[in-house]
């Protein structure tokens, strides 16, 4: 699931555009409806042509209500950049750009609206060309362009396959198993309470678990989570959440806010960054200048997620930051907010509000002020840019599972530093081994590096179980009446190699998902019902068998009188008991035929194929398939003529 934003100038046509894909008026608000000019943040959603559903934030163009598009596109996977070919590029469309080009939102389509206003060839042909110079340079400079108008309808077609394209080819939200949401948007439903909405990250949430919200460490419980309107057990990261809190009131929450699961992410008013400072700044309606050095104790404003607060900076190593330049910041924030290392931020100019740069967290809990001009400071920076031990272990892992514990090490040059920081992966659940003995350690580093166990990240197994149960239902739904799947039916249709799938499956029954230990697998719940008339004829059927349990009926009669998957679905549930392609009995005959043969040769020292069909007063048929059976069992082995026990 992913969730889009739109981006562009005032009244290029965003809310238009979205309407018309949608059927929704992103536009809540009536002042923005009489006005025709969106104010705060608008959401929709749509089902692209593939079946994958994606959430909408719209934003507004408008100078005036640019700290409201900052909310909305602190945590969107793409965007829609919109510019109106009768207007071409405008200065929103160059300050959302360049807002789009600090957040490194790479994935988007660039849609060029209402061009059923231009009736010169010419003048779209400058269009075209303006924005293509605009973008280069820049993470659109390859996005794909299409040709809008949402009067018309024309290009909707177009534009939805072009979103998929580039959705597709991007990242998947990961699923770290720490999730947050920043809160957009608060409000109150009469007979529910309060409800906070936002995009769900970095894990999923459920129905009845019990958060945090931070700054200000509230504590609550998840009422009720809804997507798109349709009520949910179960948010997956890179959704529109809609969450009802219990717990709380309206009144203590407020836009910015992180709903979180408890105990792990904390507010600081102190924070390290990379920043980059743009090489120019984009005056309100005067256009582009380039701007002023950047100098220690500047206030800025501060944006990430969907928090805003007043900051002031603290340069590390350096007088000031250059246009165009890229340097270390400290940040102390007037008010707390809770955010991770590796989110990242936008700075705007208080006074004319201007965006003027912006970068990545790097530590979101320094502690104390640095000493500007120290080198260990920088070093240490430089360092956790790159990532600790364990999140350079984990990008490894998620570039290469799965792999062996033992390639892993080898592959995050890390050195001595990579097996505690495998330890850490593997106790935070960052990391999942896959062996087909759960009964090892498997917090054991050693043991996985020796035994060469796979590894795969967290987020990996995540999608995978998705599929497999996404598998197992669908066949289930279509064959109802089975046991479960072909073992290497599910293997194949899942892509994994023989050692993989094995272990993936042992983890997978260890953790209660699926069962099946013979040649078929199904989801752990999975029953085989029978209707009541199916009933009625496997009774007849056993009756038979009853009446006379040494002759009973062959395979292909069971099949006559109860259909094959019925009878295959007695045989795995051990109704009945199949001892050769025709051949089948009771289980209850067959415990004691089995029994009164072994004990026939402890007594006699062997038996003859004359002597169990006598014994049973059967017929060479079945005397022969028993014997056979036993003989594939390695209960029995043939000697001449006769049996005798192993």
């Amino acid at each position: 699931m992913h969730v889009i934003g739109t981006a562009g100038h005032v009244d290029h046509g965003k809310s238009a555009l979205i309407l018309a894909l949608t059927g929704i008026n992103p536009d809540r608000l009536q002042e923005e409806q009489e006005r025709g000019l969106t104010i705060d943040l608008g959401f929709a959603w749509l089902t692209l042509p593939d079946g994958e559903p994606v959430g909408i934030v719209d934003v507004p163009g408008h100078r005036d209500f640019i700290e409201n598009m900052l909310a909305g596109v602190g945590s969107i996977d793409g965007t829609i950049f919109v510019v109106a070919a009768d207007e071409s590029v405008m200065p929103q469309t160059r300050e959302h750009l360049a807002i789009l080009d600090l957040l490194e939102i790479d994935t988007g389509v660039v849609a060029i609206t209402k061009i059923d206003l231009i009736e010169s060839d010419e003048w779209l042909e400058l269009v075209l060309e303006d924005v293509a110079e605009t973008l280069t340079g820049t993470v659109l400079e390859d996005a794909p362009l299409v040709l809008t108008s949402a009067r018309e309808k024309q290009g909707l077609d177009r534009l939805l396959n072009a979103l998929q394209d580039v959705l597709a080819a991007g990242e998947p939200q990961r699923d770290r198993g720490r999730p947050r949401l920043p809160v957009d948007r608060v409000f109150t439903v009469s007979g529910f309470g309060t409800v906070v909405t936002g995009t769900l990250i970095d894990g999923c949430l459920e129905t009845g678990q019990a958060v945090e919200i931070l700054p200000q460490g509230l504590k609550a419980r998840i009422r009720g989570l809804q997507t798109h309107r349709e009520k949910i057990e179960r948010a997956v990261p890179g959704s529109r959440v809609a969450i009802n809190l219990s717990g709380v009131d309206k009144g203590q929450i407020r836009r910015g806010d992180v709903v979180a699961s408890p105990g792990w992410l904390h507010a600081t008013t102190l924070v390290d960054v990379r920043m980059r400072y743009l090489p120019d700044i984009l005056w309100p309606d005067l256009g582009q200048f380039a701007q002023h050095s950047l100098r220690h104790n500047r206030e800025l404003k501060f944006y990430t997620g969907a928090a805003q607060v007043m900051a002031r900076v603290r340069l590390l190593g350096q007088e000031a930051l250059l246009p165009g330049q890229v340097g270390w910041v400290q940040l102390e924030l007037q008010e707390p907010v809770a955010m991770m290392r590796g989110d990242r931020y936008i700075v705007r100019l208080p006074s004319p509000p201007t965006t003027v740069g912006g970068g990545i967290v790097v530590d979101p809990n320094p502690g104390r002020k640095h000493r500007r001009f120290r080198s260990q400071v920088i070093d240490r920076l430089e360092t956790l840019a790159e990532g600790s031990p364990a999140e350079i272990l984990l990008q490894t892992l998620q570039r290469e599972a799965p792999v062996s514990a033992d390639d892993l090490l080898k592959a995050s040059r890390l050195g001595d530093a990579a097996s505690e920081a495998l330890r850490e992966s593997l106790s935070e659940g960052w990391a999942v081994p896959l062996v087909e003995d759960m009964g090892q350690d498997l917090s054991d580093v050693e043991t996985l590096v020796s035994t060469k166990a796979l590894i795969v990240s967290r987020d990996w197994w995540s999608r995978l179980t998705d599929r497999v149960v996404q598998a197992l239902s669908s066949y289930h739904e279509t064959y109802p009446l089975r046991e479960g799947m072909p073992r290497e039916a599910l293997r194949s249709s899942l892509g994994l190699t023989s050692r993989a799938y094995d272990a993936a499956l042992a983890r997978a029954r260890a953790d209660g998902l699926v069962a099946g230990e013979g040649a078929t697998v199904r989801l752990a719940a999975h029953e085989v019902e029978l209707s009541q008339e199916q009933q009625r004829r496997v009774e007849a059927l056993l009756s038979r068998f009853r009446r006379d349990p040494y002759v009973p009926p062959s395979a292909k009669e069971c099949i006559e009188v109860v259909g094959e998957d019925v009878f295959r679905a007695l045989v795995s549930r051990r109704d009945l008991v199949q001892v050769s392609s025709d051949v089948v009995f009771l289980p209850e005959t067959y415990d004691d035929m089995v029994r009164r043969v072994r004990e026939w040769i402890e007594r006699e020292g062997s038996v003859t194929l004359a002597e169990v069909r006598d014994m049973f007063d059967s017929s060479r048929k079945y005397a022969q398939a028993l014997l056979e059976h036993l003989d594939d069992l390695e209960i029995t082995r043939r000697v001449g003529d006769k049996r005798v026990l192993r």
